[in-house]
């Protein structure tokens, strides 16, 4: 285990293999609270607060998707969780991504809801007010603690995870995505990121980007039977 500055905080329900769910951007494990006991019933759920998000202190280190991989990394050691299904939403499922393409042997089964590769994979309804909002946070982030913090949290999605699709090609586990029918990134994008993983699995839910959440019977049901086949 590597030396970290932080402590993850984290809630877990249930029994079995370890299944880590990983929430969004300015969101928190409780995100996840109508998959928690449907898949407690089956798994060892740990949903976990991201750097700076929640109840886990923000630390010292970087601020970017990469530097969230490895602090998942050093959970996963100090819970003694050799490997694991990771299911990550939204930013999550770009450090799910991410992880999954730099700790191979450290994950079972991949699920991606709502992830993208890069800025360009959001419709720019959602998108362009990103970059605005991001740009003033930016130029006030010297001066004021709140447009700091906004500015990271902005910058996530404004320059994470930058990931080629090429990259895609070394995750090996078996891999589910999952999107709303009316989810803010691009069915394009969102197919892009199937056809890139080998073998991937593709499932779009009716709803929007937080079809977890707005949905979660439909959601959890299309989870479980890809964990369970």
């Amino acid at each position: 285990m590597k030396n970290s500055d932080i402590q993850q905080y984290f809630i877990e329900k249930g029994q079995g293999e370890a299944l880590i769910l990983l929430h969004g951007n300015g969101e928190n494990c409780g995100y996840f609270q109508g998959q928690m006991d449907a898949f407690s019933k089956r798994y060892h759920v740990y949903a976990i607060d991201t750097r700076g998000h929640g109840r886990t202190p923000r630390g010292s280190r970087p601020f970017t998707i990469r530097q969230f991989a490895e602090d998942l990394l050093n959970f996963m050691d100090r819970q003694r969780i050799e490997k694991a299904h990771l299911l990550g939403f939204s930013d999550g499922g770009n450090i799910a991504m991410v992880f999954a393409i730099q700790y191979p042997d450290r994950v079972d089964r991949l699920i991606l809801n709502g992830a993208n590769l890069n800025a360009g994979g959001v419709k720019p309804a959602t998108q362009i007010p990103i970059e605005i909002g991001y740009r003033i946070a930016d130029m006030f982030a010297g001066k004021k603690e709140s447009a700091r913090r906004k500015a990271e949290l902005l910058g996530l999605m404004v320059n994470d995870p930058n990931l080629d699709p090429a990259d895609l090609a070394g995750i090996r586990a078996k891999t589910l995505v999952i999107a709303g029918t009316r989810d803010m990134i691009k069915e394009e994008h969102t197919k892009l990121i199937a056809d890139s993983i080998p073998e991937a699995e593709l499932v779009f839910l009716k709803g929007d980007h937080f079809v977890a959440a707005r949905h979660p019977d439909a959601f959890n049901r299309a989870v479980l039977k890809f964990l369970g086949s």
